[in-house]
């Protein structure tokens, strides 16, 4: 085995979820991310929709029990030593498939190796092994660390509520019943005059409706500031409910700029421009709204990108008049409205 050292860290990362074309929904779940050599680990997977054991909606005993786990505190939950790294972001189900490594302890150090694709208790490394991913021998003072940064006070869980704002009230309550579905909580208001400052603490977005003033968006702002609490805010772009929950996913992103996989999205002139970090599938999806206020909505494309920049032309008929595209990965979401 090599000799050779790969870092080890932790970065905030999210599965994206949304309302998809064909009316299906897709759940938003927060993890944890393994950063190996600067990268996420999840990246070095092909396209994979999944997610780390390292949850953030799970209750905190199992979260507990998670760490502990990758700390070889605990026995190994598959036979051979072998430990779950990325699971369904959906269930718990070995059956749907999960990203499996043997976890040793050598001298101190902790070593990731033999990587396989895992449906039941026992890996085939020779059918389904990722040959090209490891081994990682990670040194011990610096896993235990960032695994053990996990357990503190500080470690606070993401803020999955958001604060809707608006004079229509009929689409606030389908937009708030959309998020809630894809496990983001939602309220409604006029305004936040009055609201305590413990109540402000658990928003991490706003969301503002094309028809609230300009007067009444900076009174929320004051609320939010007089309360010492820093949110997102989002002003959204059309009465289209999946347009604006696209908009609330990627304002609730907290992962790093810098180890994100969907980096760069440009609307204009029936084109898209995208950048990607590292291959990946993409989805584009255009949504307008006609001269009577209707509806539709197209997906435009749906593919595996190599990572850089791409120009992607789009359906003339599904960009005309007032348009976005909505363009997502697994991971990640961006939103542009169509210039013309």
């Amino acid at each position: 085995m090599s000799a050779e050292y790969a870092t080890f860290g932790l970065a905030p990362a999210m599965r994206a979820g949304g309302v998809l074309v064909n009316g299906e929904y897709q759940v938003h779940r927060d993890f944890m991310d393994f950063i190996v050599d600067g990268r996420p680990l999840l990246f070095q997977l092909s396209d994979l929709d999944a997610v780390s054991p390292l949850a953030s909606d799970v209750p905190p005993s199992i979260f507990t029990a998670q760490v502990r786990s990758l700390l070889l505190e605990t026995d190994a939950p598959l036979p051979g030593g072998r430990y779950v790294i990325y699971g369904c972001p959906e269930c718990e189900d070995l059956g749907c498939g999960a990203v499996t490594a043997v976890i040793d302890e050598e001298h101190g150090d902790f070593i990731w190796r033999d990587f396989a694709w895992q449906t039941d208790e026992h890996a085939d490394l020779e059918l389904n092994g990722y040959h090209g991913i490891g081994p990682f021998r990670f040194r011990g003072p610096e896993y235990r660390q960032a695994l053990d940064s996990l357990l503190g006070p500080d470690s606070a869980s993401p803020r999955r509520r958001v604060l809707l704002i608006g004079a229509r009230v009929a689409l606030l309550a389908k937009l708030a019943a959309a998020l809630r579905t894809i496990g983001i909580g939602a309220d409604i208001t006029q305004d936040a005059e009055g609201v305590s400052a413990d109540e402000l603490r658990a928003y991490g977005a706003v969301a503002f409706g094309r028809a609230v003033a300009q007067q009444e968006r900076a009174a929320v702002r004051r609320s939010f500031e007089r309360a010492g609490v820093e949110v997102a805010y989002v002003d959204g772009l059309a009465p289209i409910v999946p347009l604006l929950v696209a908009q609330i996913e990627h304002a609730l992103d907290r992962s790093p700029q810098e180890q994100r996989r969907l980096t760069r999205l440009v609307a204009a002139d029936g084109e898209a421009g995208i950048e990607v970090t590292s291959p990946c599938r993409v989805r584009l999806t255009a949504y307008r709204l006609d001269r009577l206020f209707r509806t539709h909505a197209q997906e435009v494309f749906d593919g595996v990108l190599e990572a850089g920049r791409h120009r992607i032309a789009l359906d003339a008929r599904a960009v005309k008049g007032e348009s976005f595209v909505v363009a997502r990965t697994s991971g990640g979401v961006l939103v542009e409205a169509m210039a013309h």
